[in-house]
């Protein structure tokens, strides 16, 4: 038996619930998969980055374990977009984390 609190995320709590039973019944069906690809990708590179900061690496360390050490250059680092893009990684992952853990579902419902 599963619980429900009818409050304004019920709509998202039942989609949610609709893709978990799917998922218990090992039913691949697109229509239950609501982040585009792209949101599902940069989710992934946020939680990725998020792991890497928390475990102290620095943000030159992270771009390379999530693109690869050819696309970070050895020099002019401080200035190049990957160092940019990291940083709004590794920002989204600790807002994720902090306080909006809940967005990802309703991201999801959303689009």
């Amino acid at each position: 038996m599963i619980a429900i609190p009818l409050d304004e995320y019920v709509t998202v709590r039942v989609g949610e619930l609709r893709r978990f039973t799917a998922a218990l019944n090992d039913r691949n069906d697109k229509t239950l998969r609501l982040l585009t690809m792209q949101k599902h990708m940069r989710l992934v590179l946020s939680l990725r980055a998020l792991d890497g900061w928390m475990l102290g690496n620095s943000y030159r360390a992270i771009a390379i374990g999530l693109f690869g050490s050819h696309r970070v250059p050895e020099r002019a680092w401080k200035t190049h977009d990957l160092r940019s893009r990291t940083i709004r990684l590794v920002q989204d992952g600790r807002a994720l984390m902090q306080e909006r853990y809940l967005d990802l579902l309703l991201i999801a419902a959303k689009s």
